[in-house]
């Protein structure tokens, strides 16, 4: 390992012993860039069942208090002996270019700096970064785990104990990514203030310039009506207060009986749709005024059949299940079953009822392991695989798992399978709450 420098040094933080778990099945990792983390020690480990117990040693409270520096992080691990192990995994650091180029597309938006210091990390930043070739996030092999005892596994358990710790820690604070990447907190807050100064001082440049002003300040030419008010920015009033958002969506307008309509015009559809239009309005509102709006990617558009499924879930009226079902070309028990998919988890997990696919086989046993590392006696119910399905012998429940990532419960129900609860990244707890309904 390379020497540190004195800024190094005094970017390590030494984070308190995380207490142990109390449900023993929670996920380490609820942020998309924690579970990153996850993914990339899984993917590169050749022992799934050393995954498993430093799962456990994790969850037990084995790891003592964890000390994350530029480049790598260390705990004490509590193992069989008296004495703890020492345990730590190395990161690669970024370059100097490569941090050039991610604090400009940081600096580029105050977004990106609020929502780091409010606990998030930016999906757009590390999509941006990745696109530049500045690996933000760790991907398979990036991690590289040591410990002390005498187990040459890769990771060993009490290295991938600690991995799973650090993915927690990773949760309550973006910038332990950064300080792992190579800089920290204050350095990075320090430097994208600069830029920020920087930045503002050349576009008041190029501003007072386009005004016809010189960038010191002096009036702009006579007769250039926009001259002066682009030299004197800093005296314009501030931008008015958002809207409040209404306490409920509007009723939309009333038009069964306000006059004949022309043939083939349904007067009550097109209430029922402007009242569901001015529903997703207030949604959208609620959203745009929000705290976090900036860093919401837009959704992806939806298909006829999904917004029509939508719109049933959304008004769940025997007509309008009648109506949709014979638009679609589909029947109203299939489409009592989208509706149901639907409440559970969108689009996601109507595209898990319908579309069955091949998850990749270390996905499967990766899962298969952790669902027997976490049930009660360590055996759990046989399960019957298909594809993406997992179903349990001799009851009619059934998980499956999502291109998203996540299991969902499925039960039968007179030859179908139904949709029976929310999702979750843990198969235990999903086939637990599904076998103890």
């Amino acid at each position: 390992m390379s020497r540190r420098t004195p800024a190094q040094r005094e970017a390590a933080r030494t984070f308190d012993a995380l207490p142990p778990a109390k449900g023993g099945r929670a996920p380490f990792a609820a942020s998309w860039w924690g579970r990153a983390w996850l993914r990339s020690l899984e993917e590169s480990s050749l022992d799934s069942g050393r995954l498993s117990r430093g799962r456990t040693y994790a969850r037990g409270g084995a790891v003592g208090p964890v000390t994350v520096a530029p480049g790598s992080a260390a705990a004490p691990v509590q193992g069989s002996r008296r004495t703890p192990y020492r345990s730590t995994v190395q990161v690669e650091q970024l370059t100097d270019r490569q941090w050039d180029r991610l604090l400009d597309m940081i600096a580029e938006r105050a977004a990106n700096i609020a929502a780091l210091l409010d606990g998030e990390m930016p999906a757009g930043l590390a999509d941006d970064a990745e696109a530049a070739g500045v690996p933000l996030l760790p991907g398979p092999r990036d991690l590289d785990p040591e410990c002390s005892c005498p187990d040459w596994g890769y990771p060993c358990k009490h290295a991938a104990a600690l991995c799973y710790q650090v993915a927690r820690l990773l949760d309550r604070d973006p910038f332990v990514l950064l300080l792992l990447r190579g800089r920290g907190e204050r350095e990075l807050m320090d430097e994208l203030g600069r830029r920020n100064t920087a930045r503002a001082s050349a576009e008041a440049a190029v501003s007072a310039a386009t005004a016809g002003a010189d960038p010191d300040g002096s009036p702009a030419r006579t007769g250039d009506l926009a001259g002066p008010a682009f030299a004197a920015r800093a005296d314009l009033p501030s931008l008015p207060a958002p809207p409040p958002l209404p306490d409920r969506a509007g009723r939309g307008p009333a038009l069964v009986d306000s006059a004949v309509p022309a043939p083939g015009v349904d007067p009550a559809a097109l209430e029922l749709l402007a009242a569901d239009a001015a529903t997703r309005a207030h949604h959208l509102l609620a959203g745009a005024l929000g705290a976090r709006h900036a860093d919401t990617v837009p959704p992806v558009p939806l298909t006829d059949w999904q917004d029509a499924v939508r719109f049933a879930a959304a008004h769940p009226t025997l007509e309008v299940f009648a109506r949709i079902a014979s638009n679609c070309g589909r029947t109203p028990r299939d489409l009592a079953a989208a509706t149901r998919a639907w409440r559970h988890g969108g689009a996601a997990s109507l595209d898990v009822l319908e579309s069955p696919w091949t998850p990749p086989a270390s996905r499967l046993e990766r899962d298969r392991e952790a669902l027997r590392a976490d049930w009660a006696d360590g055996r759990p119910p046989r399960l019957r695989s298909w594809r993406n399905r997992w179903t349990v012998e001799g009851r009619d429940a059934q998980l499956r798992l999502g291109r998203d990532g996540l299991w969902y419960p499925y039960t039968k129900d007179q030859g179908t399978w139904w949709p029976a609860g929310p999702p979750d990244a843990d198969p235990a707890v999903v086939l637990t709450a599904l076998l103890t309904t």
